[in-house]
């Protein structure tokens, strides 16, 4: 258990050096995020790629992150097709930008599926210290070089799963209701340092998290029936808002969750 725990700190802590020493290049963009950089964890595909692609749209510089090399190099490729100022690192890779104004922590685990009385303790602590604990490392990472520039946004991707859970994912939804209460904990004290952290809660979202409830049409239909949605969402829903909640538009808006999950019930 500790080994994993020091596993996902370290990485945390090497992706955040690697922001620290980039020397910051000139900005030619424009947009509401321009001369921001963001580090997107997770972000080679699905959610995390959408987001990258519409912070870079929206003027950021972003750093996409992953734990494989050639999973980076694919997606910046793709991202740099469309002129966009992106560039990517595996978490063991360090050097390049010189600060960062914008943090989305989306690096989740699910490793199980099943009764929640026959969760192995092994499954508890992956899960945790993977969906949570590392979250919440990078987030002390990040705040002091935040504070150097004035301030900054974080962003926690969580889950509907945390208001309402998904049927033999409890470890999964624990973690994603975890994440709310880590970013309610968080507000008080980032607050008077003029850094805001807000939570997005995606439904179900075409992924390959959700590739499962989808692989026959009955199953998807009952899915869809059980959350009372007419569609399944897409990674590129869920972008638009991150992008806003970074934004100077979002400047009075901290600590809440942002449910983007096409009307499935979440909250009173």
């Amino acid at each position: 258990m500790f080994h994993r725990a020091f596993t996902a700190f370290s990485h945390s802590r090497q992706v955040v050096n690697h922001f620290v020493r980039m020397n910051r290049t000139s900005a030619t963009s424009r947009g509401i995020l321009a001369d921001k950089v963001a580090l997107v964890t997770a972000s080679t595909e699905g959610i995390g790629f959408a987001i990258a692609r519409r912070l870079a749209q929206d003027g950021a510089h972003v750093v996409v992150s992953s734990r494989k090399q050639a999973n980076v190099d694919r997606a910046v490729a793709e991202l740099q097709k469309e002129n966009l100022s992106v560039s990517g690192l595996v978490c063991h890779a360090l050097e390049r930008h010189g600060g960062i104004d914008i943090l989305v922590s989306n690096a989740a685990v699910n490793p199980y599926f099943g009764t929640m009385l026959d969760v192995t303790e092994e499954v508890w602590d992956k899960i945790l210290d993977i969906n949570v604990k590392a979250a919440a490392m990078l987030v002390q990472l990040v705040v002091p070089h935040m504070e150097k520039r004035g301030g900054g946004s974080i962003i926690l991707v969580s889950s509907i799963a945390a208001y309402s859970p998904f049927t033999s994912l409890g470890p999964y939804n624990v973690s994603k209701t975890a994440l709310l209460g880590l970013m309610r904990n968080y507000v008080q004290e980032l607050t008077p340092r003029n850094i805001r952290i807000n939570c997005l809660a995606p439904g179900l979202i075409r992924t390959k998290f959700s590739a499962a409830l989808r692989m026959d049409k009955a199953t998807l239909e009952k899915v869809m029936e059980h959350m009372r949605i007419l569609r399944v969402g897409e990674p590129s829903d869920c972008s638009g808002i991150v992008s806003f909640l970074c934004s100077p538009d979002a400047e009075y808006i901290t600590g809440e969750t942002m449910v983007v999950a096409g009307g499935s019930p979440s909250r009173l």
